[in-house]
């Protein structure tokens, strides 16, 4: 019985797990406000892209 209380102590103290938790949050919340912002702005980007690589084509010598 008090290996069980003893173990139960040292799990109680043992935050680790918690930590790796605080971290899981913060990449999901940072993925999220990538695909946001992907989803927001992604055709304005790929058309200024496109764009950019049409000049590039274009002053590009043969």
């Amino acid at each position: 019985m008090l290996r069980m209380y003893i173990k139960a102590q040292e799990l109680k103290r043992n935050i680790s797990g918690a930590t790796a938790i605080e971290y899981g949050l913060i990449a999901a919340g940072i993925a999220v406000a990538i695909i946001t912002v992907v989803f927001q702005f992604g055709d304005d980007l790929a058309d200024l892209f496109t764009g950019i690589s049409g000049k590039i084509t274009e002053n590009t010598p043969s």
